[in-house]
């Protein structure tokens, strides 16, 4: 007799038969993030051409007409019958949400999101699209998150799009691991080399370090130098991976700084206003090696590579002269802005290490014609690198590091130009630019002659702002929190000073509660500032004034007829 109680499983019923399908996301890392609203929280946005990208990267996808379905969603709707979804970690029994959000037709209006709940255990959950109730607003799929319910978790998840009956789903790549000790691997690192320029100021960083003395590395940039693609970010990011690199084999006693100063999605415009805070931090902190890290988010620089130089001339002026090396890095198209931007770093005899001349000439070949890595596993999104990508960043910074130090003859010192003797080869504008806002009011008064601020009905502070993982930190500091925000009534924002140049540094958003401003400078209207352009919470750099000539001028900024009861946040000014 068999006892009941004790009985083995019961026989499964045979599997049904899985639909052809094609993955977003294959073995991609996701990490439970600390978020302002107190959640954890990976976030992979899928707007913009990214779905498009991860389905071409990852999925193999190539038929243009699969390709023009993911664009809308009444073309996914047609196309995806389903969407399976996996979690793997060690903390098998640690339950993470996905949530995929649909962007809206306009801002503002209701859209779906599509929510599962699942085991960290590796098991796919499929969740049939035909169930979702859908709404009308819904215009693409936007992002896809993953909430999970506990801190410090890393995990990988794979995402499949199962198809609809009548479309085929491409051979679905299987990726090599890579050989980081090959000479295959060496050899592509060496490509990155673009110019090891003038070795003098990388040389002192060198000495410092080997002499006991302290040393502080600092990197700015935009999200790649924020660490996007990285997990966790503040730890596998390329600034953090060398800087961990540089402190083990090149500190002999001394205190290594780590300073990181990347924002996503904003160009050099910014940069070079927010150098002084976040990069000097102040006067507090006087970094050995600044590394620029550009040429991915430039392309919208309205001055078309002044703001870049400035930058440099900025950090090169320094008076402890730190070395400055020239970071550029790659989309997954193959495309940067080095050839506008390495001018610059040849004027200035630069450092300059390119990560698209190192991995993009190797994409195409397969592995037994000398692929060392694929696309697939080098990006982490159409943007944004990997933790294999952010590693082959650090790689090719630290080869740099490697020659000047193992081979001074055939790098050898040469005599360091003054910079004032140095022609700009673009233009260096904004050399001298200062950020201002309402924190800086008082420092600056007396020097650009700032008359009362009026702030009219922008009167509040906006604290719903974009955050950045700084340095070592996995919490998120809020860039430009003295901010000046209205959120409703009439009166004009005014501003007196006296000054050559202004730049307007104003708060995007996509939300449907914000509004457009108009700006006027001196009485002429210069811009309607509109949020909504961008589409997310976003610091964004625009010129009012570029001249030659100080003398005073008044800003003003309203909000537009018809939203004065919108919301629109002044982040501040950069001013010279």
């Amino acid at each position: 007799m068999v006892d009941g109680t004790n009985r083995g499983p019961v026989a499964p019923k045979d599997p049904t038969k899985k639909r052809p399908f094609f993955y977003i996301t294959k073995d991609k890392e996701i990490f439970g993030a600390p978020q302002p609203d107190g959640s954890l929280a990976h976030f992979l946005y899928m707007d913009m051409g990214r779905l498009i990208d991860a389905a071409r990267l990852t999925g193999n996808v190539t038929d243009e007409a699969m390709v023009e379905n993911l664009t809308t969603t009444a073309g996914l709707r047609r196309m995806i019958h389903s969407i399976g979804v996996s979690v793997s970690g060690k903390a098998t029994d640690s339950k993470v949400k996905f949530v995929a959000e649909m962007y809206p037709n306009t801002p503002g209006e209701e859209t779906t999101s599509i929510e599962a709940e699942l085991l960290m255990d590796g098991m796919e959950t499929v969740i049939e699209l035909g169930s979702v109730g859908w709404k009308d607003g819904d215009r693409e799929l936007g992002q896809i998150r993953f909430l999970f319910d506990k801190p410090g978790i890393t995990a990988t998840t794979d995402i499949r799009f199962y198809l609809n009956d009548g479309f085929e789903a491409p051979e679905q790549p299987e990726d090599i691991a890579v050989d980081f000790a090959s000479e295959g691997y060496r050899r592509m690192i060496e490509k990155s080399l673009m110019q090891v320029g003038n070795t003098a100021r990388l040389k002192r960083v060198l000495d410092k370090a080997a002499g006991g003395e302290d040393v502080t590395l600092s990197f700015i940039g935009g999200s790649i130098t924020q660490g996007a693609g990285a997990i966790p970010i503040n730890e596998k990011c390329y600034a953090r991976v060398f800087y961990e690199d540089f402190a083990k084999r090149y500190m002999k006693g001394g205190e290594c700084t780590f300073v990181k100063a990347g924002v996503g999605g904003t160009p050099s415009e910014l940069g070079m206003i927010r150098f002084e805070r976040d990069v000097l931090r102040d006067g507090t902190k006087e970094p050995d090696l600044v590394v620029i890290e550009f040429a991915v988010n430039d392309e919208g620089d309205e001055t078309q590579g002044v703001c870049y130089e400035s930058l440099v001339r900025k950090a090169l002026s320094l008076p402890w002269k730190p070395a400055v090396v020239l970071l550029f890095a790659v989309f997954s198209n193959d495309w940067n802005l080095q050839e506008r931007l390495s001018p610059v770093g040849r004027n200035y005899d630069l450092p300059m290490v390119s990560v698209l001349d190192a991995v993009s000439p190797q994409f195409p070949l397969l592995p037994s014609e000398g692929r060392v890595i694929s696309k697939n596993q080098f990006f982490y999104d159409v943007y944004h690198p990997s933790n294999l990508g952010h590693q082959i960043m650090a790689d090719c910074l630290s080869n740099l590091f490697d020659k000047v130090s193992e081979h001074p003859e055939e790098y050898p010192l040469g005599k360091e130009a003054e910079l004032s003797g140095i022609k700009p080869v673009i233009g260096a504008d904004f050399e001298s630019i200062e950020l201002l806002d309402e924190k800086e009011l008082d420092a600056l008064k007396d020097k650009f002659k700032i008359a009362e601020v009026l702030k009219g009905s922008f009167d509040q502070k906006d604290t719903d702002l974009q955050a950045v993982e700084m340095d070592k930190a996995i919490e998120m500091t809020p860039e430009f929190p003295h901010n000046w925000c209205h959120e409703k009534g009439v009166d004009p924002f005014k501003m007196t000073l006296s000054c050559k140049k202004i730049l307007l540094i104003f708060k995007d958003s996509a939300h449907a509660s914000h509004g457009t401003a108009e700006v006027f400078v001196d009485g002429k209207k210069i811009l309607d500032a509109d949020p909504h352009i961008n589409g997310w919470t976003h610091c964004n750099a625009v010129i009012l004034v570029n001249e030659d000539e100080c003398r005073q001028r008044e800003v003003m900024i309203r909000m537009k007829e018809g939203q004065e009861d919108k919301k629109f946040t002044i982040l501040g000014f950069g001013v010279c």
